[in-house]
């Protein structure tokens, strides 16, 4: 998830659009809350009054007790990507895909593997929702967290490398690869391609969305995306019954990204592809434990 390219300028006015549409909802709202607020107990002990109901009153001309501002972690998000230089990795294109599913489910969980300058952006379109990263770079999580400290991330490790994929690939249609449980099993697994080092928070929380964008997958001695991809699958599939998740892959142009997105988020799940990225819709499988692992 490390920047590449310079600044896309309509990425940067897609981004900028998104949170000027948070700040005018966000204005909006607190102006229609404060209206409803005129004749309500609060309001009563803003100004002076002789009886119990309100005459000629007038609004102090200093509103900081009754008036609302865009959240500080808004405002750093629209001032960083109005004056950056730094373009994330995604197009615009391919970030509004995972924006729409977002401006639905938001507030919700989200899960990303990857942190990098995109992070920023993808917190603050889950404003008020819990949203983690995962990352495999130590050095590179501090530098992130230097800058943006209210970011909440995890260093990971990963044992895979891409030149295993193909292994990787006919272990993962074994049944201890495809067997459905509990949420804890995902830690527990016996399938080689699960990732089972994951910290606790990871396993314990019900994710709505998973983004899959890392970790590194472009030379051979990288550990690739095999585990990550088969991991989210997973837990989409554990999940509790009635649930479902809507999981992203990234670079889906590479043909790790192709082949294992298609054989363990199944191509009958995907509802879109915008360019490198993929869009998938998982439903719990615990309901119905002989439903076949690909629709």
């Amino acid at each position: 998830m490390r920047p590449k390219t310079q600044l896309a300028l309509n990425l940067k006015l897609l981004i900028i659009c998104v949170f000027l549409a948070f700040f005018i909802l966000f204005v909006l709202k607190s102006s229609f809350s404060s209206s409803k607020q005129n004749h309500s107990p609060i309001s009563q002990t803003i100004f002076k009054k002789s009886s119990n109901t309100i005459k000629d009153a007038k609004l102090p001309t200093n509103c900081s007790s009754i008036c609302t501002k865009i959240p500080p972690s808004l405002a750093k998000t629209v001032i960083h990507y109005s004056t950056s230089t730094i373009t994330p990795q995604q197009t615009a294109k391919e970030v509004s895909v995972t924006a729409k599913v977002l401006e639905k489910k938001t507030p919700c969980n989200f899960l990303v593997f990857g942190l990098g300058h995109d992070s920023l952006m993808w917190s603050a379109l889950n404003y008020g929702g819990h949203t983690i990263f995962l990352e495999e770079d130590g050095v590179w999580i501090e530098q992130i967290r230097r800058k943006f400290p209210m970011l909440k991330s995890y260093h990971v490790s990963y044992e895979s490398k891409v030149s295993q994929a193909e292994i990787l690939m006919e272990i993962g249609k074994g049944p201890e690869c495809t067997a459905v449980g509990d949420t804890s099993s995902n830690r527990y697994s016996m399938c080689q391609l699960a990732l089972k080092s994951l910290p606790s928070e990871v396993y314990e929380t019900k994710w709505d969305l998973i983004m899959v964008d890392a970790p590194t997958g472009y030379h051979e001695e990288a550990p690739g995306r095999m585990s990550a991809i088969y991991t989210a699958g997973m837990m989409a599939r554990n999940r509790e019954e009635g649930g479902e998740t809507d999981v992203f892959v990234h670079d889906v142009n590479r043909e790790v990204e192709d082949k294992f997105s298609r054989a363990f988020l199944c191509e009958g799940y995907m509802k879109k592809q915008q360019g490198r990225l993929r869009h998938f819709r998982i439903p719990s499988h615990r309901g119905s434990l002989d439903k076949p692992f690909c629709p």
